[in-house]
């Protein structure tokens, strides 16, 4: 083989290598258009769930959490979600960003202590088209007392909070 060919040869190698590398990342990179999450969310260490299985689109349309079918499930976001039916789940996926609870669905009361507590799917909030999930009763009437200053307070904290949380 000619030196020139093999020349020819490493480069078409490399070119070939290149090559793969930029599809693997437009393979792996967000869809245009939607946000890419770095949350991490609250899912059921047992299951994979998310929000134990409750709709996340039923706390929007429907005003209140009601579970979702085992039948009706897609994956976001390291977690399973379930849907109530076909239109709730076609429309988390078309913007889950919308229907994500705030700060992963950890209580933002604690997040402004610094501490990473999973709210429960059955003590929530919408509050500015967001939805929060609470440890308790009494964290959701703090947070309703003085909203706008909680959830800018645990916004700030959250950076750090979620560098406490395993992935």
């Amino acid at each position: 083989m000619s030196a020139q060919r093999r020349q020819w040869k490493r480069g078409g190698a490399a070119f070939l290598v290149t090559g793969l590398g930029l599809l693997l990342l437009a393979t792996l990179a967000p869809h245009p258009g939607r946000a890419a999450t770095t949350e991490r969310i609250v899912v059921d260490p047992n299951r994979g769930l998310a929000l134990s299985g409750f709709d996340p689109v039923a706390y929007f349309t429907d005003a209140k959490p009601l579970i979702g079918r085992g039948d009706l499930e897609m994956s976001f976001a390291g977690a399973t979600w379930r849907f109530r039916n076909e239109g709730n789940r076609a429309a988390f996926a078309e913007n889950p960003e919308v229907y994500l609870p705030m700060f992963g669905g950890y209580d933002p009361v604690a997040v402004t202590r610094g501490t990473a507590t999973p709210g429960h799917p059955q003590i929530w909030l919408i509050a500015g088209e967001r939805l929060y999930l609470f440890y308790n009763p009494e964290a959701r009437e703090a947070f309703s007392a003085a909203r706008e200053t909680i959830a800018a307070e645990a916004a700030k904290k959250w950076p750090d909070v979620l560098l406490t949380i395993s992935p």
